[in-house]
């Protein structure tokens, strides 16, 4: 790239010359971007920072809580409540949703965000991310409860993570593709590094956590079945496995080269329709994915088409390379 583009003057332009985005939405999302600086500054620092462990305490689903799950909760909300675009804001670590306060302006937007995704890497210095989500009040009144957060994802307007990897990187979509920008840590901003960021239709990687084979669904087995039988098998190729525990990391190296990633129902808790949330994860990276030409279904159905019930609602996932997708949804539909 001939001249350095930042994620400034990108939003800019996707404002002002191509109609995308209004400027709260903008400067919105560059609150968001510094918040995701800060949180980046203190994974770094690591031991160094007194920023690893767990915090001893447990979030709404149970799940033990580590340090930076809280630092990073408390720099998404203390950086966002005052820029008057708000109403309010969810969080995976969080019971409920956050009002901005009086003593703020209000704005029009609901940011919805996973603080940090991966948080069993934290301590191995294994890569982790923030994932965000923004949406529109639904209507023009004052008050905000949870109903207004229960919104399809196609009715998303902005979509993005930063991954906390060898380098930091911010991915986004405002409805026009997917870009990337690489933290410049000299220059202190983000810059577009890469723009219309596509997913190939076909893969030879699947990303899946294989200890959990003997709670799987029959079509879930069946397709990683025919994986696993590589070039001999019914597919005709050999497959590679990759998984990192951490969705932010395998939904940047799909988005990257290509791939599948599935965390389906299992049947050692029948009752949940799966383990990601779909607010908070599932709708913010299925419309990354579809946005750079993938697919992202539940295994029956368009993630981007379901209607939460609750905000902490979970969800199984499939998502990536699309004829993959597509294989993995006919085998649940057929079954």
């Amino acid at each position: 790239m001939s001249s350095k583009i930042s994620l400034s003057r990108y939003l800019v332009e996707q404002q002002r010359d191509k109609g995308h985005i209004p400027a709260d939405l903008r400067l919105l999302l560059e609150v968001v971007a510094r918040a995701c600086k800060s949180i980046s500054h203190a994974v770094n620092k690591g031991a160094l920072g007194g920023v690893l462990g767990s915090a001893d305490s447990e979030n709404v689903q149970g799940e033990v809580q580590k340090k930076l799950d809280i630092i990073a909760n408390e720099v998404l909300l203390e950086a966002n409540e005052w820029g008057g675009h708000l109403a309010a804001m969810a969080s995976e670590e969080m019971d409920s949703i956050y009002l901005v306060p009086n003593r703020y302006p209000q704005g029009e937007y609901l940011l919805m965000f996973d603080p940090l995704d991966g948080s069993s890497n934290i301590d191995v210095n294994v890569s982790i991310g923030t994932i965000f989500s923004v949406l529109k009040k639904t209507d023009g009144g004052q008050g905000v409860t949870e109903q207004d957060f229960l919104q399809p994802g196609k009715q998303q307007v902005a979509a993005g993570y930063c991954v906390y990897g060898p380098q930091t990187t911010l991915v986004l979509t405002v409805g026009d593709g997917v870009a990337m920008f690489t933290l410049d840590r000299e220059q202190g901003s983000f810059v577009l590094t890469q723009e219309n960021v596509q997913v190939p239709p076909d893969t030879k990687e699947f990303a899946i956590n294989m200890s959990n084979m003997r709670h799987w669904d029959e079509p879930v087995r069946r397709y990683i079945d025919e994986c696993l039988e590589g070039q001999d098998g019914p597919r005709g190729k050999d497959f590679n496995m990759r998984w990192i525990a951490s969705m932010v990391a395998d939904v940047h190296r799909i988005l990257t080269r290509g791939g599948v990633f599935m965390y389906p129902w299992d049947k050692r808790e029948p009752h949940k329709p799966g383990k990601l949330r779909l607010l908070y994860e599932a709708n913010p990276m299925s419309w990354l994915i579809e946005q750079a030409g993938g697919a992202a279904t539940n295994g029956k159905e368009r993630i981007l088409d379901l209607q939460p019930s609750q905000l902490h609602e979970r969800v199984s996932v499939v998502l990536g390379s699309k004829n993959e997708v597509d294989r993995v949804t006919r085998y649940h539909t057929q079954a």
